[in-house]
């Protein structure tokens, strides 16, 4: 990306030709140096994608297992590139000066600051877990581990690159390269549910993404850039004629960032998308594709339409209040006993979920100078991504010898004391009970924006729907460790088997992490006192 405009060049005179001069006065100016540094966490994770790709196409059937090794190692080393970035002030790259308002980083389309690096740890971290669960499931199901492997890679790259974007077209870009690839690992599973889960989510989510391009169209018409800080310049002294073509643009722009999110009334592809797909991609979908819609959704609200933050912040606040109800409601209605309802309860529970992520980032509506309730979103975002794939890694366990109805789960303590132990530690972070203090913690910072942003009826409506959440959450612990049923076996197939090692090493990672932050929740909860931007 080109710096200052080239200078205007004059023509001169050669006898009878006219000689157009191409020199600049400062070549130099036109050359911009990469922070290579700043950009290296989605970078090694696209360089990845690409290393599994090449090293597919000449590895032996028989070796196709280190494929997954390679990725687990792409994404941790994506992850370790992110603590050269943790210390000092954002770190900025691709600017164009000729940006208005471009100092502090405003006319940069990648910006590393604190919002930035805590989403992207919560995207490569969970696209790692993902990775670890993934390894049995691929042999187990029999998915084509290079196609599986590279698509995983580089719909964690676009989840990356997008909490850094800083322009609407990289955002855009971004969102796609998240998007895109998760359709077809969707689709992977040849058992004919993939196939049409695959088709509800694509067809969603382009429909999603024409709207969200035409708002994006709007947008840029009213305020004459792309750039996210530009765009607020822009906006707040746009003529009268133009406001509602800025006002429309923005509604619009805000759909495909809700629909990844899985707000209501976008949320209708999330049951039988998840239930369709191999369960770490489902997994995957309800963390990573939920935090890179909602960074995406925070950076366009917060930053771009600032002067609109009367009006987006009581629609976000009726989004959130409404997709709360709806999550949980399905959940509720959830038959425990069906095929499946063990990945469909995590579903809807995703769903009511995201209304809660919703509550700070409506709140910010109210205080459109400051970003404080933006900690609260990104600390539960953490919590919420550990604690969900981990419950999402025991269905994949379990799973692997019985089914994935609730009701398999029934006994499960007896057969499998450690898998139902953490499994029902993971439902009481989620329902916000001790001992799963850091989900009491998450839903306390929640609750707290909301009343401090003076949405009282918007902390209320949350009240009531934690305390539905308890039932289903509660219904499913019980199982746990409900008696053996009468004439089911016993012995040594329903004892606790061993694993394999990437699976107990995700259930232990995941565990572990949630004891801790149980433990020590200041860990997460320090993001919530401090600006992101």
């Amino acid at each position: 990306m080109l710096g200052p405009q080239l200078a205007a060049l004059g023509p001169h005179s050669t006898g009878q030709h006219t000689v157009t001069s191409l020199a600049v006065a400062n070549p130099g100016s036109l050359i911009q140096s990469v922070d290579w540094v700043a950009i290296a966490p989605p970078l090694i994770a696209a360089v990845a994608a690409l290393a599994v790709l090449v090293t597919d196409l000449f590895l032996p059937e028989r070796h196709k297992k280190l494929l997954g090794l390679l990725t687990a190692a792409g994404l941790a080393l994506a992850l370790a590139s992110i603590l050269p970035l943790t210390g000092g002030s954002p770190r900025a790259t691709f600017c164009a000066q000729s940006v208005p308002g471009s100092a502090g980083g405003a006319g940069c389309s990648y910006v590393a600051d604190h919002f930035a690096l805590v989403f992207q740890l919560l995207a490569l971290g969970g696209a790692l877990i993902a990775a670890l669960l993934s390894v049995h499931t691929v042999e187990d199901e029999k998915l084509p581990g290079g196609e599986y492997w590279f698509l995983l890679l580089s719909s964690a790259t676009g989840a990356a690159l997008l909490p850094a974007s800083r322009d609407l077209a990289t955002l855009v870009i971004a969102l796609e390269v998240a998007s895109l690839p998760s359709f077809a690992l969707v689709a992977l599973r040849r058992d004919g549910r993939g196939a049409e889960a695959a088709l509800k989510f694509f067809l969603t989510s382009v429909t999603a993404t024409a709207v969200m391009l035409l708002g994006v169209g709007f947008v840029y018409a009213a305020a004459g850039s792309l750039h996210l800080g530009a765009v607020a310049e822009g906006l707040a002294h746009a003529p009268a004629q133009l406001k509602p073509l800025a006002e429309v643009g923005a509604v619009l722009t805000l759909v495909g960032f809700a629909f990844k999110v899985a707000a209501v009334p976008f949320h209708f592809w999330v049951p039988d998308t998840y239930t369709g797909a191999p369960l770490p991609v489902a997994g995957y979908l309800s963390v990573v594709g939920k935090a890179a819609g909602l960074s995406g959704l925070a950076l366009v609200t917060v930053i771009a339409f600032r002067p609109y933050a009367h009006t987006w912040g009581p629609v976000l606040a009726v989004l959130a209040a409404a997709t709360m109800t709806v999550g949980n409601a399905g959940a509720l209605r959830q038959r425990f006993d069906t095929r499946y309802s063990a990945v469909r309860l995590l579903a809807w529970s995703s769903v009511g979920q995201a209304g809660y992520l919703l509550v700070p980032l409506a709140a910010a509506g109210y205080a459109p100078t400051g970003t404080d309730p933006l900690g609260a979103t990104a600390a539960y975002a953490l919590i919420y991504g550990v604690v969900n794939l981990g419950a999402f890694g025991v269905v994949a366990a379990v799973g692997r010898r019985a089914g994935t109805s609730v009701d398999d789960f029934r006994g499960l303590f007896a057969r499998r004391r450690w898998t139902a132990l953490a499994l029902a530690f993971f439902l009481l972070c989620l329902a916000g009970l001790p001992p799963g203090v850091i989900g009491l913690f998450g839903k306390v910072v929640v609750f707290r924006a909301a009343v401090d942003a003076g949405l009282g009826w918007l902390a209320v409506v949350m009240t009531v729907n934690v305390v539905v959440a308890l039932y289903y959450y509660l219904l499913w612990t019980a199982r746990l460790f409900a008696p053996v049923a009468a004439g089911e076996p016993v012995g040594e197939a329903v004892t606790e088997r061993r694993l394999p090692v990437p699976l107990a090493a995700t259930l232990g990672l995941t565990a572990s992490a949630a004891v801790v932050l149980s433990v020590a929740p200041e860990l997460v909860l320090q993001v919530v006192g401090g600006t992101l931007f």
